[in-house]
């Protein structure tokens, strides 16, 4: 009897090829951050230590995720070598293309400058190391733009889970490997989206779901630098198809590839090992499959939301176990219990680890909590009292015209996102200083893009606009009817298989296009379609097609028509994306930033203690300085003019040359340290940024400038 994925003497079949290289990279991704993050809280994430542990873990869970896969996807070589082309062609473009973002403007050089603070120290949180300032002062601060000041130390902003990745690629090849990274998680969702594809709407539709969600432009923009969307993206699809082959297994009662399941009338113990090793793999793959979803939490804290539908699933299957089905409840509890363990990583990282970062969305966090202990609240309620709700939830179920109901509301409410720039404006009037920074933001994006100006306009009512530019009306359209049709046929109970898919992406997809929660200039604003919406809409639409083709078939068209249904079909889904990531597909964004800043740190003295003395150059520059340059590095508080109080300046440099260092003074402008000694010009950094666009696809790149100066300053006495 085979012990591993495949019967060892019979070559896989393609379609178990395809489901296995489509799962791989998730069971990767859970595996090193469940090593990972206790390493992380101990101190102790060090290559020596973290690479061991974390391909044990790895190997452990592709044990449980692979063992004995059933046949769940039916493929043919071509297919397989379609999809895996995609994935390789995904890396290498977006690989050639990548981004360099580690001067700090947006998240994604936060992204890259904690992936660089593990990779180096293994550690959190980052030391102020005020003892290379002489100590404490009023006048010295440690934080900057996404790195917080908390409990005398710097705590990075966002989750650990997508620097816990990066700093594979910086063990392997420093600041410059990190920044590949990126590209590599890009095409691992092209093939764990293709996975599900085949597994839901069958293998010779994966190849073209893989084409079209590689050229869009959101996933291109994701995939070539250090975005937590794509991570994301990896782990809950990936969660969707382990659960998929979970519940396959539970359906076929496997015992061995390539070998029949034992006879009624087989000897006892082959027959009961064999259904007792057939059931046990699926409550282990669907424990597997709750766990790689909760760990979405580790990635993104927006995770809660998209696993909702997961907790409701889960506790509709044990409630089903109550209300007779054992099949339920034999993947229910795993499921749940799995899911409560990958979360519970996730919210115990995000108490311990980014404490701040929290504290900062507490507006949208704690309710967030709050609907999710409702849910949970209902769910345990719902599956306590499910023999008693049997009998009202079979009468509910037999109202007459429900199916065509449910397809109905589907359409309705994509009607309802199509026709809500007609119907609302939506604002956000400035009360916070975080809420003015970005309404200046959105005034000077307004000013060049020649709009009315109004800083609180927030644009969110477009938000199904900008799901049409990317993925094209086509694909949004038929996505649109194959969730009515699917929604039909579950309200049926025709397509069990579909609801768990169906739930994640309908609620993911309506509560973000209702509040993207994301400042809204494009391609930036894109990055919330990544996880979820485009990925399900492009399965939705590739099934529709599919759906389009066998009811071609069922009214008499012959196979020549039905080939031109589904060529046309294809052309359409793939123009407009094609279309509009024309413009800047092939336009590398923050390209030279790392030479730029590896030049900056080669100008620095070995022993200097970096002071910045005006404000966006401590914003961008005092972790960059901090991390790359390994060096310590603090901002002076500034007054008018965005510069310190001179006096300042010189008692803090003194106090330097006390503690035995070089002080070092860093400014955008060279006036700004004329005063203190001779300026250098360290950084003139000039290259192509992301373009900002309110109201259209993006269609070019923005000019970026950035200039450091440097002086050592003149000795003065302390004052």
């Amino acid at each position: 009897m085979t012990t591993g994925w495949l019967d060892r003497t019979r070559r896989p079949s393609a379609g178990r090829v395809l489901a296995v290289v489509s799962v791989v990279p998730v069971l990767v991704l859970a595996g090193w951050l469940l090593a990972g993050l206790p390493l992380l809280l101990l101190g102790w994430f060090r290559p020596l230590v973290a690479v061991p542990l974390g391909l044990a873990a790895v190997a452990l869970l592709c044990r449980y995720g692979l063992r004995r896969l059933p046949e769940t996807v039916e493929a043919t070589a071509w297919q397989v070598t379609g999809v895996v082309a995609v994935a390789l062609a995904s890396g290498i473009f977006n690989g050639l293309l990548h981004g360099e973002q580690l001067i700090v403007r947006r998240d994604p050089a936060t992204y890259a400058q904690y992936g660089v603070w593990l990779a180096r120290h293994g550690a959190l949180p980052i030391p102020f190391q005020e003892w290379a300032f002489g100590g404490t002062d009023p006048a010295l601060h440690f934080d900057s733009v996404g790195f917080y000041a908390s409990g005398g130390a710097v705590v990075p902003q966002f989750m650990p889970g997508v620097p816990m990745l990066h700093v594979v690629g910086a063990w392997l090849g420093d600041v410059a490997g990190l920044l590949l990274v990126p590209p590599v998680l890009g095409a691992a969702a092209v093939l764990v989206l293709a996975g599900v594809v085949a597994r839901l709407a069958g293998a010779r539709w994966a190849p073209l779901a893989a084409l079209v969600f590689a050229v869009c432009l959101p996933i291109l923009y994701t995939s070539r630098t250090t975005f937590s969307e794509i991570p994301s993206l990896v782990l809950l699809f990936g969660g969707l198809a382990l659960l998929h082959d979970a519940e396959a297994r539970l359906r076929l009662r496997v015992i061995g590839v390539g070998h029949p399941p034992p006879t009624p009338s087989g000897s006892g113990s082959g027959s009961g090992s064999g259904s007792g090793s057939g059931e046990s793999l699926a409550r282990a793959g669907a424990a597997l499959a709750g766990l790689v979803f909760g760990l979405a939490v580790l990635v993104r804290i927006d995770g809660l939301r998209d696993v909702l539908p997961v907790l409701v699933y889960a506790g509709l299957l044990i409630a089903l176990s109550r209300a007779g089905d054992r099949d339920g409840g034999r993947l229910g509890v795993p499921l749940l219990g799995g899911l409560a363990a990958g979360t519970g990583l996730g919210l115990a990282a995000a108490y311990l680890l980014s404490r701040p970062y929290l504290k900062y969305l507490s507006d949208s966090v704690i309710p967030l909590l709050a609907i999710c202990g409702a849910v949970v609240v209902l769910t345990v309620v719902a599956a306590a009292l499910a023999p008693r709700l049997a009998v009202p939830l079979r009468r509910v179920a037999g109202i007459p015209r429900l199916p065509e109901i449910a397809a109905g509301l589907v359409v309705l409410v994509a009607a309802a996102f199509a026709a809500r720039p007609w119907l609302e404006t939506v604002v956000r009037p400035p009360v916070t200083r975080d809420d003015r920074v970005t309404a200046q933001f959105i005034e000077g994006v307004q000013r060049i893009n020649r709009l009315p100006i109004d800083g609180s306009r927030l644009y969110y009512e477009n938000s199904a606009y900008w799901v049409v530019w990317y993925v094209g009306l086509p694909v949004a359209i038929m996505a649109t009817i194959a969730a009515a049709v699917l929604a039909r046929r579950l309200v049926k109970g025709t397509a069990p298989g579909w609801l768990l898919p169906l739930a994640v992406i309908g609620w993911t997809t309506v509560t973000t296009l209702y509040r993207p929660g994301i400042t809204p200039d494009q391609p930036w604003a894109a990055r919330r379609l990544v996880p979820v919406v485009i990925p399900g809409l492009i399965l939705l639409a590739v099934w529709g097609l599919r759906w389009a083709r066998d009811r071609a078939r069922r009214s008499g068209y012959g196979p020549a028509v039905r080939r031109g249904l589904v060529a046309a079909g294809a052309v359409l889904f793939l123009v407009p994306p094609v279309i509009t990531s024309g413009g800047t597909a092939f336009s590398p964004v923050d390209r030279d930033e790392l030479a730029a800043v590896e030049t900056m740190c080669a100008a620095l003295p070995p022993r200097a203690s970096v002071l910045v003395v005006e404000r966006v150059t401590a914003a961008r520059f005092t972790q960059v300085v901090r991390g790359v340059c390994g060096l310590p590095a603090a901002r002076l508080a500034v007054y008018r003019g965005d510069v310190p109080r001179a006096a300042d300046v010189r008692r803090l440099s003194a106090r330097v040359r006390a503690a035995g260092r070089t002080p070092v003074l860093l400014a955008a402008e060279s006036r700004q340290l004329s005063g203190y000694g001779t300026p250098v010009h360290i950084m003139n950094l000039r290259t192509r940024q992301d373009d900002r666009s309110l109201v259209d696809p993006p269609n070019n790149t923005w000019s970026l400038a950035a200039d450091v100066w440097m002086t050592v300053p003149r000795g003065h006495t302390d004052t």
